[in-house]
């Protein structure tokens, strides 16, 4: 099957010449979508899920599909991982549908990879300066200010016999887990 996926950031853009486009290019099915790539996208996700061997995905442009070079060939190889296909119908170098298509996304997928193993060597490297200046890494030792607030009033509650869920709520906390990490902070003996 050929299943088309169009998306645009905001509610007031139009999918009308995506589409176009798709149907054009033969889907039988488009997933429409309205929401930007810095927030999570059901749709798509859906979509990547009930994908099956032997079917095509087909998107307007790339940028419709993910936001980073790293995100899109995460993507894109696992499509091919799972023997479905992919094109982008304004980027025609991308279309692994073609021996071609499948040459450059090999090229793109070898750079990425490339470009991971330098940032990977720059970190490392600026790690080891770092501590040989003196300086550790790693997040600060301890609680913010707002987290030894928050700490302080769960003691005073958890004192009180109030359950677990109730100061969960009241103090806007968002795992047991945390909250337990603040009463040990605070000296309490409790088990988790």
């Amino acid at each position: 099957m050929i299943i088309g996926y169009a998306r645009v950031s905001t509610k007031d853009q139009n999918l009308s010449l995506q589409k176009e486009a798709l149907e054009k290019a033969g889907c039988e099915k488009i997933i429409e979508e309205k929401k930007s790539t810095r927030v999570f996208r059901k749709e798509l996700l859906d979509l990547i899920s009930q994908l099956r061997s032997g079917d095509t995905l087909v998107v307007w442009k790339l940028d419709r599909l993910g936001r980073t070079t790293l995100e899109l060939i995460k993507l894109i190889n696992y499509l091919n991982d799972n023997d479905i296909k992919f094109k982008s119908l304004n980027d025609s170098l991308i279309d692994t549908t073609t021996p071609n298509g499948k040459l450059v996304f090999a090229i793109f997928s070898a750079l990425a990879e490339h470009e991971r193993e330098v940032i990977r060597e720059r970190t490392k490297a600026g790690l080891e300066s770092a501590r040989a200046r003196g300086r550790k890494g790693g997040r600060p030792k301890g609680l913010s200010k707002e987290a030894k607030l928050k700490a302080s009033a769960a003691v005073t509650l958890y004192k009180k016999g109030e359950s677990i869920a109730n100061i969960l709520e009241t103090i806007n906390i968002k795992s047991k887990a945390t909250l337990y990490r603040y009463l040990r902070h605070e000296g309490l003996k409790i088990g988790s």
